[in-house]
């Protein structure tokens, strides 16, 4: 889908995580697993300096916006974070449980295409 909008992990996308590590099992972090994590993923959007946050799912989404509103709410439109547009998506493995919301994370990204295309270029 990031092809299908011109974008390219190494090339104008960077993919990181809220958390670090893996919780055991594999389980949904806790609030103190992401606040332990959080200045490490602020460091990483410093050096960074994106044009755009594109947020993955609930977690992402939650964690860097700071509520606990749902992908279905927080969706579908532009959010800031730090000055940075960040626009919410369902993540990947949600889609791939639930297809008829592919059409919604195509929309999703489709705004974070225009989004980003609106920015002016850095000089």
């Amino acid at each position: 889908m990031l092809a299908a909008i011109n974008l390219q992990r190494g090339n104008n996308v960077y993919i990181t995580n809220v958390l670090k590590s893996r919780p055991p099992g594999n389980r949904e972090p806790e609030s103190d697993e992401i606040a332990a994590c959080r200045p490490y993923l602020l460091a990483q959007i410093e050096l960074i300096q994106p044009r755009l946050i594109l947020a993955l799912g609930r977690v992402a989404a939650q964690s860097l916006l700071a509520t606990d509103e749902t992908v279905g709410h927080l969706r579908g439109r532009v959010h800031q974070f730090q000055g940075v547009p960040l626009v919410v998506t369902y993540h990947p493995a949600y889609l791939l449980r639930k297809l008829s919301d592919k059409a919604r994370a195509w929309e999703d990204l489709c705004l974070a295409r225009r989004t980003f295309n609106s920015l002016t270029p850095e000089s």
